[in-house]
């Protein structure tokens, strides 16, 4: 590639005081979104990849204040994503564990994770991937045959040109590594930003091409993007921040035992996938699709849904769960349960046949609390004894059969070890689905469950 002369232009960042530095937020009821993803929109670091399957890093500060926890204490999250809790437990000088499934949401949680970069160096290489990336694009860069055909669908032909020659001038620069891996999140969340297509979360809809009027330069918004990141080294540096350890692994929120010893976690806080039918898998399609990690559905099937914990119907091949849909695990802890989860079973799959799609809604049930069983059975081993497991979670209704999921996973705990547990609603869901008729009528919540060792 032709390489610019020079050093590369900087890329400034101008430091302004943040409003969520650690200690500012002291119990929950100073929260305005307890329990929601839209503050970490805004906060320092929480904000450099938008993935709103996750919660407000203003709710781990509050626990970890209500709970007394510093630096001789560690916090764990079974269900990390790209780095909530670890990234607001960092903020506040306790140590974490974080365990995620999902290899680039994983990958997106160690960036963010990362704080010891060189500014000037940092800054310079900025400049440099832009110069570099410019150059290429002056030079006729062209994209054709690179991606599956998603990707052209969701950008204008010369703007997606822009953001092949920001993506070579990365894998090609000489970056240190963790360096390098700062400008690709930077270029991954510029993604969305300056796409035409209707791709705002959770999914995307390339056949509303053409939906933005308006055109964004991808040069223009990377820069944009490298600012703001740099930005937010440069406040949370200013905080003086507490040395605190961290570990990340991508591994199984099913075997939390391998992440931690016996006893080892003065507290659990997670937000574990919901039983709604959300393919978390499809989620980062996109970007995974523009980085070259998977090129196809049975690919991102392979490396992705079949690591995670059962919450979608496109993970289920009903003739692998002959087992699960007798739940042996939770009829083992708790015959009681196990009575309510065969009655809600029985009724979804003779609801199957007759809607259409016909969705194995009968099968995600069996398959989701088997699966939550085993990542209780984790915590409670792990967990020192008195010490809390917090969960953010939602209630569901496949095909308007409501199941009580929050206090299912309560009495679940009890029924595994735990002493006691504790719900507390802190929101009404499905509102925005209120005009829609195909949608079923049962009110649902979320809400925060609290099971103590």
């Amino acid at each position: 590639m032709r390489r610019p002369a020079g050093r590369g232009t900087a890329i400034n960042a101008i430091y302004e005081p943040s409003r969520s530095a650690p200690g500012a937020i002291a119990d929950a009821a100073n929260l305005s979104g307890y329990g929601s993803f839209q503050d970490s929109l805004r906060a320092p670091i929480h904000r450099w990849f938008t993935y709103p399957a996750g919660y407000s890093h203003r709710l781990v500060a509050a626990k970890i204040g209500h709970y007394g926890l510093d630096g001789r204490h560690w916090i764990a999250d079974p269900f990390v994503g790209t780095g909530t809790t670890s990234v607001a437990a960092k903020s506040e000088g306790v140590n974490s564990v974080g365990v995620e499934a999902h290899p680039f949401v994983f990958w997106v949680a160690q960036t963010k994770l990362h704080s010891g970069h060189e500014l000037a160096e940092l800054s310079r290489d900025a400049g440099l991937v832009l110069e570099m990336s410019q150059a290429l694009y002056a030079d006729g860069l062209q994209c054709d045959g690179v991606w599956p055909a998603l990707v052209y669908k969701c950008f204008d032909p010369d703007n997606l040109r822009r953001l092949y020659a920001l993506r070579t001038a990365i894998r090609q620069s000489d970056a240190h590594p963790e360096r390098a891996d700062f400008l690709k999140l930077a270029l991954t969340a510029t993604l969305r930003i300056v796409t035409s297509a209707g791709a705002g979360w959770p999914y995307i809809a390339p056949s509303k091409f053409a939906e933005r009027t308006v055109q964004r330069d991808a040069f223009a918004e990377f820069a944009k993007r490298c600012a703001l990141m740099l930005n937010d080294v440069i406040a949370t540096r200013a905080w003086g921040l507490p040395p605190s350890e961290h570990r990340l692994n991508n591994g199984d929120a099913r075997r939390l035992t391998e992440y931690a010893g016996p006893g080892a976690i003065d507290l659990i806080l997670t937000s574990p996938p919901y039983l709604n039918n959300y393919d978390y898998a499809d989620r980062t399609r996109l970007e995974t699709y523009f980085w070259g990690m998977y090129d196809s559905w049975g690919d991102i099937t392979r490396s992705v849904r079949d690591r995670l914990i059962i919450a979608a119907t496109t993970q289920i091949r009903r003739s692998d769960m002959d087992t699960v849909r007798r739940c042996p695990g939770v009829n083992e802890v708790s015959p009681a349960i196990h009575a309510e989860l065969m009655a809600i079973i029985q009724q979804l799959a003779e609801l199957r046949t007759v809607k259409g799609g016909k969705k194995a809604y009968d099968l995600l049930v069996a398959g989701y609390f088997e699966d939550m069983l085993k990542v209780i059975i984790g915590a409670y081993s792990i967990l020192k004894a008195g010490r809390p497991f917090v969960l953010v979670l939602g209630d569901s209704a496949p095909y308007g059969v409501h199941v009580r999921t929050d206090e299912i996973i309560g009495e679940l705990a009890v029924a595994a070890g735990f002493s006691g547990y504790d719900v507390e609603v802190i929101r009404t869901r499905g509102g925005k689905w209120a005009g829609n008729s195909q949608r079923h009528k049962v009110p649902l919540r979320e809400s925060i469950v609290t099971i103590i060792k």
